[in-house]
């Protein structure tokens, strides 16, 4: 029996091709040939086990990398935002707080636990940044112990959808909204 360099194939001794493969087993004048080499797909399984592990631990590697190198810091990631309650930003301030009296007067307003706190005279309005909370509350009241009518208004993207008001002359309305 002849076994076929290239293939492996175990050929009969008079064989001058091999039966697999059609390889040349013998030369010109009948010796057979030795081929030493390997072809160098000829590896073995444990080899290709790990070849392939080595490349999917650089790529997982190169990736983490590459993803770390990409992300913000938390210093970058953090949006502060302030606001003096002159510009009606409709899309990221949808609820808008406006009070309306003739004299002084003084508000909190926002989310229940968190109020911030306005005061004023005549007609204002306050951008209120409350678009993830559940609630909103004005509370208002008059400083100036007058007669004249406070008016409390929330308005979500332009159309009132709370408002009181009050003549008293310790004139103190809340408004509480959940949405």
């Amino acid at each position: 029996m002849v076994k076929c360099p290239r293939c492996g194939y175990e050929n009969a001794a008079s064989s001058k091709y091999c039966d697999n493969c059609a390889y040349l087993l013998t030369d010109q004048n009948g010796n057979r040939i030795k081929n030493n080499q390997r072809s160098s797909w000829n590896i073995g399984i444990a080899k290709k086990i790990v070849i392939v592990l080595g490349i999917v631990v650089i790529a997982l590697l190169l990736f983490s990398f590459i993803y770390n190198n990409t992300q913000p810091s938390s210093e970058e990631s953090l949006n502060v935002i302030t606001d003096n309650g002159s510009v009606d930003h409709s899309s990221s301030y949808p609820y808008v707080a406006v009070v309306k009296y003739d004299g002084s007067w003084y508000a909190r307003m926002g989310d229940p636990n968190y109020l911030s706190e306005q005061a004023g005279s005549g007609e204002k309005r306050f951008s209120l940044d409350c678009a993830s909370w559940e609630r909103v509350s004005i509370n208002a009241q008059k400083q100036d112990y007058g007669e004249g009518n406070l008016t409390v208004q929330l308005l979500r993207n332009g159309k009132v959808v709370a408002e009181n008001s009050t003549t008293g002359t310790s004139g103190s309305i809340s408004i509480h909204y959940n949405y």
